[in-house]
């Protein structure tokens, strides 16, 4: 898999996530398996650059390469002058965002509110391609509704624009996160572009992950909402797509080392403050599914200094030795009386 001089070194790829895939985050996943990772998307308008929210998105201090950062705006010559403002700071790659469907975005007429107007849609593509000397990327939605459905034709006029790979996500914007990924749409992109394409949308298993590549043709996988609390499953799709077979859950000891290894990173990115706010929700996420985990969530919500993070999350997966030297997550299966809660692994050992 290449994006203009970039050799990745998989397919699997994790998504550009407000307010989830900041530095510590694609850096970790990248460890974990990851061949590619987005930055948050970065305001366009130039009063916002100096910001320390901005800042924060697009630091890529130290991160592995290629460094790509998402930009989002709905004015070409500001989506240009972003991009060079960001490729002077270091970004190898740039992605634009015409996918997310966030009405605060879309109502500024950015994200996927620009699929609505095909002309706007091509004249910021050709600014920002002719704006930088790297690769120029796009991640899109298949319309704006069901009956308004044109992701053949920005395809399109992307590949013409210079884009150099598409990054589709299976919904429109309507749907939102609702309902299932449309991959016929996304397979029909692949057949009638030659540049690479990149499949998005409700990929949460490395089962999942070879059946959505078999049935759309796309050169890669993105990853979104399931590697929030589990960025190993990159190393576990990738694992499974080169093998066909799928890896044993994670050691216990494994994942409290990760943990401790990710927050400490998250803190020193934050600071003491806003780390320990932060870092909630990512502690919340890769507890979510783990015998009580929502117990502990609760109570660890309750504390304001990294060191007593860092100590309750070590007693919790300690806890979890109990249960197994590996993780074994609690799920949720339907049944006539209701809701039963089982213990299970996250996968047979390969």
């Amino acid at each position: 898999m290449q994006i203009g001089p970039h050799i990745l070194r998989n397919n699997v790829f994790v998504a550009p996530m407000a307010g989830v895939t900041d530095r510590p985050f694609r850096q970790l996943c990248k460890q974990l398996g990851a061949g590619y990772a987005v930055s948050e998307m970065a305001a366009s308008n130039p009063r916002l650059w100096a910001t320390e929210k901005s800042s924060r998105r697009t630091d890529h201090a130290g991160e592995m390469e290629p460094k790509a950062v998402q930009i989002a705006g709905a004015d070409p010559q500001d989506l240009a002058d972003c991009a060079k403002f960001n490729v002077d700071r270091g970004a190898q790659i740039i992605d634009i965002n015409m996918g997310c469907p966030v009405k605060k975005v879309c109502n500024s007429w950015c994200g996927s509110a620009l699929l609505q107007n095909e002309s706007l849609v091509e004249k910021i593509l050709h600014a920002v391609v002719n704006a930088v000397d790297v690769p120029v990327t796009l991640k899109f939605r298949t319309g704006w509704n069901r009956e308004n459905k044109n992701a053949l034709k920005i395809a399109r006029i992307a590949e013409q624009a210079g884009i150099q790979m598409l990054t589709l996500h299976g919904r429109t914007r309507a749907d939102g996160y609702k309902g299932d990924a449309e991959y016929e749409t996304i397979a029909a992109v692949k057949a009638s572009v030659g540049i690479p394409v990149v499949a998005n949308g409700d990929i949460t298993s490395p089962e999942k992950a070879r059946f959505v590549l078999d049935q759309t043709g796309a050169d890669a996988v993105m990853i979104g909402r399931a590697a929030q609390g589990r960025p190993w499953i990159c190393r576990e799709i990738d694992h499974f797509l080169r093998t066909g077979t799928l890896l044993p859950a994670p050691y216990v000891d494994e994942v409290r080392t990760l943990m401790e290894e990710h927050l400490r990173a998250h803190y020193a990115f934050y600071g003491e403050f806003l780390g320990v706010r932060t870092a909630r929700k990512h502690i919340g996420w890769y507890v979510k599914d783990l015998e009580g985990g929502e117990a502990f969530r609760q109570q660890m919500n309750l504390l304001e200094s990294t060191d007593a993070q860092l100590l309750a999350v070590d007693q919790f997966f300690e806890s979890q030795w109990k249960f197994g030297e590996r993780l074994q997550y609690r799920l949720s299966e339907s049944s006539e009386s209701g809701l039963i809660d089982v213990i299970k692994p996250t996968a047979t050992a390969a």
